[in-house]
């Protein structure tokens, strides 16, 4: 997985798909990242944190640029 990061140390995210019928842990993670809506583009710190939880839930994240 490649990631693309700003001149900030900051990732870019977007919750592409809603997390409705997916498991408990999944919504937990999307509700962790801090996404409170479908098509919204959050900022995070690139650490290996928020990498990992990205990671946990590859289909309903997506790295912007």
């Amino acid at each position: 997985m490649t990631v693309k990061t700003t001149e900030s140390g900051t990732i870019q995210l977007k919750l592409v798909r809603s997390a409705i019928c997916t498991p408990q842990k999944y919504r937990k993670v999307v509700k962790g990242l801090g996404f409170t809506r479908l098509n919204q583009v959050i900022e995070r710190p690139n650490t290996a944190a928020i990498r990992g939880m990205v990671k946990k839930v590859p289909h309903l994240v997506e790295i912007v640029g």
